[in-house]
């Protein structure tokens, strides 16, 4: 079974609604949630709630939670909402930078095909590939509602591209 880690900042609306929107679309893959700079063991607003309402997607029972080193042991995919948490990976866990992304980036420039996603993950250099500003899902935090509608959609719609590739 392929795992993913979702990545954002508090663990608290875009890698939570990547998270829940991939375990809606596909039950073959696991899915690991978890931020950067998190405050552990919240629950998630009721915005981002509400976000994913709107698609008929839920996170029941959702904490935030800290990446950890054991959730990138065993990811064969770390899918990062902003270039930031690329570099954060980078910087303190180097040995799963191979394995990270931005979704945009990979949505743009992740090969489909018959081999192994460990291969063509490999193909793309994401261990040295330079962070560009396109590759980020803005986060709505602070936002309204309307905002954290857009950015459920925006990660709908780059997951309905990227997961057939996977």
């Amino acid at each position: 079974m392929l795992r993913i880690v979702t990545l954002c900042t508090g663990n608290a609306a875009r890698s939570v609604m990547g998270g829940a929107i991939v375990r809606a679309r596909r039950a073959d893959i696991e899915v690991v949630t978890a931020g950067t700079h998190v405050i552990e063991g919240m629950p998630m607003s009721w915005r981002t709630r509400d976000a994913l309402a709107g698609l008929e997607v839920t996170a029941d029972g959702h904490r935030s939670r800290q990446l950890r080193e054991r959730d990138l042991d065993t990811a064969d995919l770390v899918l990062a909402m902003a270039g930031e948490h690329v570099a954060y990976v980078r910087r303190v866990h180097p040995s799963a930078s191979g394995r990270t992304a931005t979704l945009k980036r990979l949505v743009r420039d992740l090969a489909p095909g018959p081999e192994p996603l460990g291969s063509r993950l490999g193909a793309l250099g994401l261990d040295v590939v330079p962070i560009e500003e396109w590759e980020d899902v803005d986060d709505p935090a602070g936002g309204d509602l309307p905002q954290f509608e857009a950015c459920a959609r925006e990660i709908d719609d780059l997951l309905l591209e990227l997961l057939p590739a996977l």
